[in-house]
């Protein structure tokens, strides 16, 4: 992804791995599976492997993580 990309204006198509993720589709941002709330890709830190889910910070995150553990 660099500045002669097409089509960065809108949300990037994200997969996520274990310590990294790979832009499938470029795009600026992503959207923060807890809050809804726009991640742009250079701000973007927290995110889980597993579900393939963004997430804004870690406050986010740990809500996520807190409402799994209740729903197992």
């Amino acid at each position: 992804m660099n500045a002669f990309d097409r089509n960065l204006d809108g949300p990037a198509a994200v997969h996520f791995g274990d310590g990294e993720y790979v832009v499938l589709k470029p795009g600026r941002y992503v959207i923060c599976s807890v809050s809804g709330r726009q991640v742009p890709l250079e701000l973007l830190r927290y995110w889980n492997a597993e579900l393939q889910e963004a997430y804004a910070g870690p406050e986010e995150a740990l809500a996520r993580w807190k409402a799994l553990q209740t729903a197992a």
